[in-house]
């Protein structure tokens, strides 16, 4: 998956965007209104925000809430999927990882 930015212009819908701001591990990303937390980090280049058990990175997969390697942490509320999970103004996101003993 490859993220892409319709501009406003471009928009056949006629969307106004209403930015938004959230924080990943501390640092600020800008959003629009009505991204899911990972279009909001697949926007600003990143394409992979945790570990699997093996060390191998881990982002989006599947995109529709069925695998789960797009975990993250949303406001102190652990394992939420961030291909599901509208970005709201003010989110604090962290990451997760995923060790060999956590799946022991």
């Amino acid at each position: 998956m490859s993220p892409r930015l319709v501009r406003a212009a471009d928009d056949a819908v006629g969307r106004r965007d209403a930015p938004l701001r959230i924080t990943l591990d501390g640092e600020p990303l800008a959003g629009i209104a009505g991204q899911t937390i990972a279009g909001v980090l697949l926007a600003s280049g990143r394409t992979a925000w945790r570990e699997g058990p093996s060390g191998a990175p881990r982002g989006v997969f599947c995109g529709i809430g069925a695998c789960f390697d797009c975990l993250v942490t949303v406001n102190g509320v652990r394992d939420v999927r961030a291909c599901r999970r509208r970005a709201r103004d003010g989110d604090a996101v962290t990451t997760q990882s995923r060790t060999r003993e956590d799946v022991r």
